[in-house]
């Protein structure tokens, strides 16, 4: 019940983030980055196209995360697409579009870690991230910040060049603030079957 708490918690602090980034008219990396994308250019719903893009990575979850993760992480994407929803309701306000990708970038930083750090994500590059990490011990921030810039490369028609250079500050606090809690995130991600070996072994 506790991990459900932070879980939710953690999805406010992500709303929010996506919240500010929306006020800058700034996109991010990941699938939320990409929902931001298509939401701009078709003026539909960030929450439905969110969720609908992150359904092909739950294959992938299922596979290599297992189903515990996979179901932790569609929970997850679906409470944040409900927030997302409800936080449209708030004022509309217009903040400086590198200010807000900054803030922005660090705030989803922070909501994904504690994600990370509860056995979830919000699909897409984050579950791929961690599959890195888990087999190969590669950094996930460094493999969000890969996609990400991807992602916002592919933006840059819904947002124009300048905001979409501011877009990669967003990015860099996300993959600095991933990283600097990644010896947490591995811990708490870590493949069973290795730590039952050596529990065997020892």
């Amino acid at each position: 019940m506790l991990r459900i708490i932070y879980m939710v918690l953690s999805c406010v602090v992500v709303s929010f983030g996506v919240f500010i980034l929306q006020s800058s008219q700034v996109i991010t990396g990941g699938t939320a980055g990409l929902a931001l994308s298509i939401s701009y250019l078709l003026s539909s719903s960030f929450a439905i196209v969110f969720f609908m893009i992150n359904i092909p990575f739950y294959i992938l979850s299922v596979f290599k995360m297992g189903w515990k993760f996979t179901l932790s992480t569609i929970f997850a994407v679906t409470t944040l697409s409900l927030m997302t929803e409800v936080i449209q309701f708030l004022p509309t306000i217009e903040i400086n579009a590198i200010f807000g990708s900054i803030l922005g970038g660090i705030i989803c930083g922070f909501g994904l870690s504690f994600l990370f750090m509860n056995g979830s994500s919000l699909g897409g590059a984050n579950i791929l991230a961690l599959v890195l990490q888990r087999r190969f011990h590669i950094d996930p921030g460094k493999t969000t910040f890969a996609f990400d810039f991807a992602v916002i490369l592919t933006g840059l028609m819904s947002v124009g060049l300048l905001r979409g250079i501011y877009s990669v500050l967003s990015i860099i606090m996300i993959s600095m603030i991933i990283s600097y809690f990644k010896g947490k995130i591995a811990k708490k991600n870590a493949d069973p079957e290795p730590v039952q070996q050596a529990q065997k072994a020892s």
